[in-house]
């Protein structure tokens, strides 16, 4: 039902009433939202649950869900649990993300509530306060020791998959849910098939809800929903972005996330070599491919350390340029390793006019991507590669990467700068050095 189909419904039917009783009604949650944004029949407020977990696809409705959530805890809601909670976390993949989407957005806290209720927002302080004296404290899961001895009776964990130090940071959260009678707390997030979330979905105890992105289109831009779900409707991305399901492995996968996972660890130790890999896109158009930007390191063992994604997309030469300068500035990098198949001479141009003291190592594609990736995949099979905290969109494309390329059909482009990271490091005679400027 439309917003202006559910309004002439409710204004035929209460035809006497004034317009700000009915814009009372209409914001009224457990009318306006759609029944799988409702608490699921576990969630009722005698049913002992701990977790509730939403998963759903971008723009599905998570962040309005627990953003209603929050408010109706907050406020004391009898339509939201029993009683009010006093003492509230709100846990952001960052602490800009949770300020951004969970407090400041347009699906946030700050905007669902009416003017008279609104909580009084301190940045600074990373703090909200109700009127009637509830508080609500932001954290990043970048941070998992600030979570150690704040407590709570209830938490909003937000885009769980995409933490960076996930396990760690939800212990932490864990152990300061001890206030109150029943400690509740609710996550919202695009799923990956990640050990935390089968676990959620293995526990009875879970209160689960599904969202998918075609049930909210009334909220979404025509133009997204064109060129978005109609592009990615049915492939393996769409399931898992747009569905919300989570998807796993390919089985003709190069990579498993069993072996990501069991190598993954929270640092590297000090490092003999650093390389910043670049796989430029072929045009700067807004169609291009991204611009596949990813470090890597060795150590004095020979493993190999994938330290950071930071590919990036829509970005013109200049830009993916001064980006990739200046993660080899930031973590001090020995080379910067550049695929020259698209661009050629330009691709040195761009980045001497950056900084022309950068070594650059030229690398041409002569084989295919498979065929390229697979070496490096063999690494990660004999345990030879770690991967420095959560690389989550990375990893996606590692393990949906088969002989017929990624299954959305787009091109690999983070997978390939890893590779041509990797391949420089652990892979090439070192006897001979082949660095030199483009």
């Amino acid at each position: 039902m439309t917003g202006l189909s559910r309004r002439k419904r409710l204004t035929d039917a209460t035809a006497c009433w004034s317009e700000a009783d009915f814009e009372t009604v209409l914001r009224f949650w457990p009318i306006r939202c759609r029944p799988e944004q409702r608490l699921p029949g576990l969630a009722r407020r005698h049913d002992p649950w701990t977790i509730w977990l939403m998963l759903g696809g971008r723009g599905a409705g998570k962040t309005r869900t627990g953003a209603e959530w929050i408010r109706g805890i907050a406020l004391g809601d009898p339509d939201f649990g029993a009683g009010a909670s006093r003492r509230i976390a709100l846990v952001g993949e960052t602490f800009a993300d949770a300020r951004n989407v969970m407090v400041e957005g347009p699906a946030g806290i700050l905007a669902i509530h009416a003017r008279h209720e609104r909580p009084a927002w301190s940045p600074s302080l990373r703090k909200l306060e109700w009127p009637n004296g509830a508080v609500a404290h932001v954290f990043s899961a970048e941070d998992p020791d600030s979570l150690r001895g704040p407590q709570f009776e209830a938490a909003w964990a937000d885009e769980l998959a995409k933490w960076r130090h996930v396990e760690e940071t939800w212990d932490m959260l864990q152990f300061g849910l001890r206030l109150g009678l029943h400690p509740r707390q609710m996550v919202t997030t695009t799923p990956r098939p990640i050990p935390i979330l089968k676990r959620f979905l293995a526990d009875p105890a879970v209160a689960v809800s599904r969202v998918r992105t075609s049930e909210n289109a009334e909220n979404l831009a025509p133009a997204f929903l064109d060129a978005v779900v109609r592009r990615y409707a049915g492939t393996r991305l769409g399931r898992q972005e747009l569905d919300g399901d989570i998807v796993e492995d390919r089985p003709d996968a190069l990579w498993t996330r069993d072996a990501i996972e069991a190598n993954r660890v929270e640092a590297a130790p000090p490092l003999a070599r650093i390389v910043v890999a670049v796989d430029p896109p072929a045009s700067s158009s807004k169609r291009a491919d991204a611009c596949g930007i990813v470090a890597a390191g060795l150590d004095e063992g020979g493993t190999g350390y994938v330290l950071e994604d930071a590919t990036a997309s829509g970005l013109k030469p200049p830009e993916w340029a001064a980006k990739a300068v200046a993660l080899y500035r930031r973590l001090q990098a020995d080379a910067l390793i550049v695929e020259t198949n698209q661009g050629g001479e330009m691709v040195g141009g761009v980045i001497r006019e950056v900084d022309p003291s950068v070594p650059v190592v030229s690398v041409r594609a002569t084989r295919g991507k498979y065929l390229r990736a697979e070496p490096v995949s063999v690494l990660y099979a004999q345990n030879r590669v770690r991967h420095v905290g959560a690389l989550p969109v990375l990893e996606d494309e590692l393990c949906d990467f088969g002989p017929g390329g990624l299954s959305s059909g787009r091109s690999p482009d983070r997978m390939d700068a890893l590779v041509w990271a990797l391949t420089d490091l652990m892979l090439r005679d070192r006897r001979e050095p082949r660095v030199r400027a483009l």
